[in-house]
């Protein structure tokens, strides 16, 4: 199959353009690079020929809000699914600049939704996040918790599912997977594709990982006096190819099953953030340095998924451990201290 892949370039996408192409698909990936790099689809390439797998994959520059390049791809090429991932993922700076990240991610997703449309394509698995549930009072989230946001990120993801559950309703010939995943972390296990965030990272293994190789001074903690066993934030932190993972087998579930379905990717587990930086110096056998700070506005003691729904839809479950997510980025970062 010839699956559209948005965001191709990106962290999690280009794990999930490995695991397509090793599934025996066809990619074409369409990235505007402004939070990608081209060298991951190098990086692809190289481990592709080390695993024997064809090398199936078509690059296209492009931003999902010009709707004359989309519809030339879907000239170009035979889609038959597509996979969204392309969006604005900061939520401080989507805080600062709201209508950018309605313009990018929201009317971007309505273009590509249309010209899906008019091709008649009608498969599209969603890169959504749990950012949707906002603060959580119950454990583990289920997909039917009530949904809340914080952020004009999260809400531009939860403005997309509704847009989808929308289309859905309005026209049952689309087929569509909306995965909500919890915190992705790790990388590759060659250490040649890994998470590349452009200046100080905003998630925690990235950050923990660049003190590490020497490029941070110290980890930044915020918040000591969380209702936990150490005080520190406790999250669901999931492999990124387990995820990959994740996003073929619901492709495979739309080409075989009708409907919409929503479903969490987690571990099911929930980490703190001082399990983190202990597993994190185990694998690279060095003390990572840190300092707490205040509490941050708006986080939650603990959050971590029910994942059933995977299981028993998509027959998925995460299989690495905290200790597999710590040492792969280890690898990742320490053969690749600048990244990309």
């Amino acid at each position: 199959m010839n699956i559209l892949v948005t965001g191709g370039a990106g962290y999690i996408g280009s794990h999930t353009c490995l695991q397509l192409l090793a599934a025996g698909h066809q990619v074409v990936v369409f990235d505007n690079l402004c939070n990608s790099q081209i060298e991951s689809l190098n990086r692809i390439r190289k481990i592709s020929e080390q695993h024997s797998i064809s090398y199936e994959i078509s690059f296209v520059k492009g931003d999902i809000r010009d709707e004359i390049a989309l519809k030339n791809v879907f000239t170009t090429y035979k889609i038959d699914a597509v996979i969204h991932f392309a969006g604005l993922k900061a939520v401080a700076e989507s805080s600062e600049n709201p209508l950018y990240y309605y313009d990018n991610n929201v009317n971007g997703s309505v273009k590509l939704f249309s010209v899906m449309a008019e091709f008649n394509v009608k498969k599209i698995v969603f890169s959504s996040s749990a950012t949707v549930y906002g603060g959580p009072h119950t454990e583990p989230i289920t997909e039917d918790y009530p949904l809340k946001v914080a952020n004009p990120y999260g809400r531009t993801k939860l403005m997309i599912e509704d847009i989808l559950r929308d289309m859905y309703s309005a026209d049952p010939s689309w087929r569509i997977s909306i995965l909500r995943y919890f915190n992705p972390i790790g990388a590759h296990e060659s250490g040649l594709m890994g998470e590349n965030p452009n200046g100080i990272p905003n998630n925690l293994l990235p950050y923990v990982a660049q003190v590490a190789v020497g490029r941070l001074a110290k980890l930044r903690i915020f918040g000591n006096d969380y209702d936990t066993p150490d005080g520190t934030g406790v999250r669901d932190y999931v492999h990124v190819m387990d995820l990959a993972d994740g996003h073929v087998m619901a492709l495979n579930y739309l080409f075989a099953n009708l409907g919409l379905s929503t479903i969490n990717l987690g571990t099911g587990m929930g980490y703190s953030v001082l399990d983190v930086v202990d597993a994190f110096a185990k694998a690279c056998e060095k003390p990572i340095n840190y300092e707490f700070l205040p509490r941050r506005a708006g986080d939650v003691d603990i959050y971590y998924a029910d994942v059933s729904l995977a299981k028993t839809f998509l027959g998925w479950h995460a299989k690495r451990d905290l200790y597999t997510m710590c040492l792969d980025t280890w690898r990742w970062q320490s053969t690749n201290p600048n990244g990309y």
